[in-house]
């Protein structure tokens, strides 16, 4: 027992000083390494990764290489140097982490999926022509969801929470829409998904992180495994329940190979992607609004000289008022993080001349939140929700913002960019367009508390598209005495 205890001290001692042994070249960004061997900063950044990354910027400035996890990260934040990331799929790879997180979360292996095609059949549903017949279902679901949401006696006032209330309707609305919802799986209530859905979401973040507890993963095994039995009958046939994408994307599947397990496990990871950050974008916008009375107003005036039809249906309505305060919504609150894996090593040339060598096998990591979205020198007071922050004084878009003196090119960044860009992103600005115009036409909506503010963002939420509130907003809402 002591031999043995000797050996296993031995290897653990070599096993340190091989992993803390990398030390800073003249070519490399600044190292943080941490103190903690291996993790590294593993738990900082878990806990409140824009804390932790301002700090660092801090000390290090807009480019710096942490330890996390036994990884070694580079985090660029300055944004004139984006593209030296975003444009480079040669030597930085997006696939391979992506792959990571599809295991880690939904127990997903698609060895021969082709990304490439999966989402030239998203711009062809979500895109173009087919963009209006969508925008279509969506405003039906949402107007019937809506009016049976109010309370039973339409001169009652019902109370509920703004963020459980904007997430449950608008991913009910978006699940019949997409994926077939009651016609296709088997009277299956979406309100009933949803519960499971949002059982399986609540531990999303320590499932891409490797961090669940043992009573963690039977609850997301139980729910992985309830939601995927929902899911399986979506784009089976040729249903009327069933949407075109989720039919074109199943045959797409099948073609590759994958089996039954895999293909419905590729939708469940396909509901979280189209489902998974629309509710809580329309919860922040609605919540700025309601707590903002200027905002509010202007909204609210932009919508009563725009007909029914042209802001429920049509991409190409002119909303700049509500486009801008979605933008500046979408400013405060998408927090994703760009993440590639430096496949062949590289030299990252900085928009200002410095040079800096990505090593083979680190991860190279942008985070837009930190800059340009919460960026003071690009975006005055940038903590307060400012609804006209996007737009002109002639009241068009305002597109023009600097930094060091040199005008961006990406001054906000909900949405990624380049060739990872979201490729629904007008089918989301079109649904939160939707949801809050009929919201305003149907309700009467109102503060619990005239004085209250918006919750705080949930810090562990940093990092998977949009934060998640640590709280929720209280409203009471009743239906228009004209419907």
């Amino acid at each position: 027992m002591i031999w043995t205890s000797t050996f296993l001290l031995i290897q653990a001692v070599i096993l340190y000083f091989i992993l803390a042994k990398r030390s800073r070249s003249s070519t490399d960004p600044p190292l943080d390494k941490g103190l903690i061997p291996w993790l590294g900063h593993a738990l900082e950044f878990g806990r409140d990764a824009a804390k932790f990354l301002n700090r660092m910027k801090k000390k290090h400035g807009d480019i710096f290489t942490v330890r996390v996890a036994g990884r070694y990260v580079t985090v660029l934040l300055d944004p004139h140097s984006y593209d030296e990331v975003i444009k480079d799929p040669v030597s930085l790879d997006f696939s391979r982490y992506a792959q990571v997180l599809m295991q880690r979360i939904f127990n997903l292996r698609l060895p021969g999926h082709n990304l490439n095609k999966a989402k030239g059949l998203m711009k062809k549903h979500f895109q173009g022509g087919n963009l209006a017949l969508l925008n279509r279902t969506m405003c039906t679901q949402l107007s019937s969801l809506l009016k049976a949401e109010a309370a039973q006696n339409r001169m009652d006032w019902k109370v509920d929470g703004l963020f459980s209330f904007s997430y449950s309707l608008l991913f009910r609305a978006g699940y019949l829409t997409l994926f077939g919802g009651e016609q296709n799986n088997n009277g299956t209530d979406p309100a009933e998904v949803y519960r499971e859905y949002q059982r399986f979401e609540a531990l999303l973040t320590k499932m891409a992180r490797g961090t669940l507890k043992p009573d963690e993963k039977r609850t997301t095994q139980a729910a992985r495994q309830r939601l995927s039995e929902f899911l399986a009958p979506a784009g089976l046939g040729e249903a009327p329940g069933s949407g075109p994408w989720v039919q074109a994307y199943r045959r797409l599947l099948q073609a590759e190979g994958a089996d039954g397990d895999m293909q419905r496990k590729a939708l469940l990871m396909q509901l979280w992607a189209t489902q998974g950050n629309v509710g809580p974008a329309a919860f922040w916008l609605l919540g700025f609004l309601l707590t903002n009375s200027e905002a509010l107003a202007a909204v609210r005036e932009e919508f009563t000289r725009v007909s029914h039809v042209e802001t429920s249906q049509e991409s190409a309505v002119r909303t700049p008022v509500f486009d801008s305060a979605l933008q500046e919504a979408l400013r405060l609150t998408a927090a994703p993080f760009m993440t590639r894996e430096v496949v062949k090593e590289k030299t990252l040339h900085m928009a200002d001349g410095r040079e800096y060598l990505l090593r083979k096998g680190d991860r190279v990591c942008l985070f837009p939140f930190i800059s340009p979205q919460m960026d003071p020198e690009i975006h005055q007071e940038p903590q307060a929700f400012k609804y006209d922050r996007f737009l002109n004084k002639d009241g068009s878009d305002k597109r023009d913002f600097y930094k060091g003196g040199k005008k961006l090119k990406y001054y906000t960044m909900p949405w990624g960019a380049g060739n990872n860009g979201c490729v629904g992103k007008q089918f989301a600005v079109d649904t939160i367009r939707q949801f809050v115009y009929l919201v305003f036409s149907h309700y009467e909506m109102e503060l619990c508390d005239p004085e209250a503010v918006m919750p705080e963002s949930e810090a562990s939420s940093y990092g998977f598209g949009m934060l998640q509130p640590a709280g929720d907003l209280e409203v009471r809402y009743k239906l228009r005495a004209s419907l």
